[in-house]
């Protein structure tokens, strides 16, 4: 059974990072594909970045160069590392298996997701 724990977000002023992570519940989580995704009110859900099980990582236009999506296959863990913090990265980040690797769906199963806000 799937089950995703994001955290990590909070609140924090332009040009300043976070690091969030994602505990995944699997045991064949090294062999696919995750992500981050995010949304804010009344816009559509976007995926952020993602990562291959073997490490390879793709991203959004709009985080590109400033933000790091890498995984630690032995602790079932994935982690979105944000620098350069933007008002329009406000969201709410949730995580995801990408069900067939990059550019499939993500799984109908999503936590709770953490809350980044940026402002000053």
């Amino acid at each position: 059974q799937l089950q995703f724990v994001e955290s990590g977000g909070g609140l924090v002023q332009p040009g300043g990072s976070l690091r969030l992570s994602c505990a995944a519940a699997g045991s064949i989580f090294r062999i696919y594909a995750m992500g981050w995704y995010r949304q804010a009110p009344g816009k559509q859900r976007e995926l952020v970045a993602a990562v291959t099980g073997g490490g390879a990582a793709n991203y959004a236009d709009s985080v590109k160069g400033r933000f790091t999506i890498s995984r630690d296959n032995a602790k079932n863990m994935v982690y979105l590392n944000m620098t350069s913090l933007k008002p329009e990265d406000t969201a709410l980040y949730y995580c995801n298996v990408l069900t067939g690797g990059l550019g499939s769906r993500p799984s109908d199963y999503w936590g709770q997701g953490t809350q980044v806000t940026v402002s000053s």
